[in-house]
């Protein structure tokens, strides 16, 4: 019960604190000037840099080249072409069209062209056709020709001239009606009127589209057939938009088709469409085609191959170049195991050879295998700084400014094998008779070349070890991460390079 009389009265007394409170505020207002906004600090992200690594040139062995299988290439001044390849079908060449049409109206009789897609010849009779207007004509013609010598001797005037008038107007309504030559020949030289009209192809090829039926009423104007000619055909490629700057018409093309394997149709460009398919994001391009064996049939799928012509550029074999990543990379081969990095610029491929914008020269040699393990010692070779292989032709000098001593290395370190983190590194200099070596400059140098795939750029430690006597050096240094490791220890005294030694070493976990 004392309990209960505590709580309430806890609650009275800060139900009495906030009422006093807020009478307070009621009747002392007060204006707070708004507290300057603190800027909520920003967190600015950045996009991960890779930083390309230094490359040297570099001398390898005999024995390191057969063993890691270096090949090389020659780059060229040549006339190229670059492919374009693509699938289209095979349509009617439309300026090879020829359409059946009367110029007046009447009743067709027989039909000769009788199936669609036959094969019919220039000449060939297709129909024939009465017309009461074609009779009539005909008929006016007659009579005007048998009183032509009559009316032509008749002293009155006018008449002789009106006579001459009629038969030629008669004529000419015949051949504006286009009528054939041979029944206005057969017209003019007996006067027998035809009842039917033969009506012949004006091309040859296949019949398309046929409207002409015996018994059937025509009308001028009306599309009786279609005969396309297919001894030339069209092609509609489809082109990516991406590569149909690279095309013009009359470029030369290849066509093929499973249906007659080995075999290669010729042609050429023969316009490009200008509008893009908003789908595919392709443009149509019409190809000519010669066909005179009708091998290719309508809407045939084919496979297509555009020759673009670049012109002549200077060439390199694909293999040959190196992507670091942000950069394009080639390894000249100057001769006795000496290769040079270039950097380089390339344009659009041709086949098995990449155009050379700048970096090289025609005659240049460079490498085309092997190209990762080049960069690999490559970028060993900067990382040790100091130490770069000779150019051609020094090998002499350098062998006599050589000592003349034999000087080993023995490595070691502690722990053994090193770990993620600090390590000591132990060097011991013995030469002849296994006497130490001593008032050397030795290093340690742990590389890692740059994987740009990855993302990752290349990684180096040097450390600088200091003499213990007896030929005896050690340091101290940092292994930044796990993994496989080229490790280089050289050795100068007087400013040379006395000894050298280079080893793989797999470092472990952090400790």
């Amino acid at each position: 019960m004392r309990r209960y009389q505590i709580a309430v009265f806890i609650a009275f007394v800060i139900a009495a604190g906030a009422t006093a409170g807020a009478v307070y505020l009621w009747f002392h207002p007060r204006s707070a000037a708004p507290a300057p906004a603190q800027s909520s600090p920003k967190i600015e992200t950045a996009a991960p840099q890779i930083n390309e690594p230094r490359l040297l040139p570099i001398q390898l062995t005999p024995q390191r080249l057969q063993s890691i299988g270096v090949t090389t290439g020659v780059v060229t001044l040549k006339q190229i072409h670059d492919e374009i390849r693509t699938t289209g079908s095979v349509g009617i060449d439309e300026t090879r069209l020829a359409r059946v049409q009367l110029r007046f109206s009447g009743w067709i009789q027989k039909v000769f062209a009788d199936a669609t897609y036959k094969k019919v010849r220039k000449g060939d009779p297709l129909f024939t056709v009465y017309s009461p207007e074609i009779a009539a004509t005909e008929q006016e013609y007659a009579i005007a020709r048998d009183n032509q010598d009559l009316l032509g001797k008749s002293t009155v005037p006018g008449v002789a001239g009106g006579s001459d008038f009629l038969l030629k107007a008669a004529t000419e309504r015949l051949r504006q009606w286009q009528i054939p030559d041979r029944a206005v020949a057969q017209l003019e030289s007996s006067g027998t009127i035809q009842r039917e009209l033969e009506i012949d192809s004006p091309a040859s090829g296949f019949i398309t589209e046929r409207n002409a039926f015996p018994s059937v009423f025509v009308q001028p104007g009306t599309n009786l057939y279609t005969i396309a000619d297919l001894s030339s055909v069209w092609v509609a490629g489809q082109v990516l938009q991406s590569d149909v700057g690279r095309i013009k018409p009359g470029d030369a093309v290849t066509v093929t088709t499973d249906a007659w394997p080995g075999r290669r149709f010729a042609g050429h460009v023969d316009f490009i469409y200008p509008e893009v398919d908003e789908a595919t994001r392709t443009v149509k391009v019409r190809i000519g085609i010669a066909n005179p064996d009708m091998k290719l049939a309508l809407g045939m799928f084919v496979n297509v191959s555009i020759a673009a012509p670049l012109g002549r550029q200077l060439t390199m074999p694909a293999s040959g170049v190196f992507q670091t990543g942000t950069r394009q990379i080639a390894f000249i081969d100057h001769g006795s195991g000496y290769f040079e990095p270039r950097e380089i610029e390339t344009d659009a491929r041709a086949g098995d050879d990449v155009v050379v914008l700048s970096g090289l020269k025609a005659g240049d040699h460079i490498v085309t295998s092997a190209n990762f393990l080049i960069d690999s010692e490559s970028q060993l070779q900067a990382a040790m700084g100091s130490f770069a292989p000779p150019p051609p032709g020094a090998g002499a000098a350098a062998a006599m400014n050589a000592p003349s001593s034999q000087v080993t290395i023995d490595y070691s370190s502690t722990p053994s094998p090193p770990k993620v983190g600090a390590n000591t590194f132990r060097v011991k200099l013995s030469g002849a008779g296994a006497a130490p070596v001593t008032g050397a400059q030795v290093t340690v140098t742990f590389f890692m070349p740059a994987m740009p795939a990855m993302g990752m750029a290349a990684m180096r430690t040097v450390a600088t070890l200091a003499e213990k006597g007896g030929g005896i050096y050690e340091g101290s240094g940092e292994v930044q991460m796990r993994g496989s490791w080229q490790v280089t220890i050289v050795a100068s005294k007087n400013g040379q390079t006395i000894a050298q030694k280079r080893l793989d070493v797999d470092t472990g976990a952090n400790r």
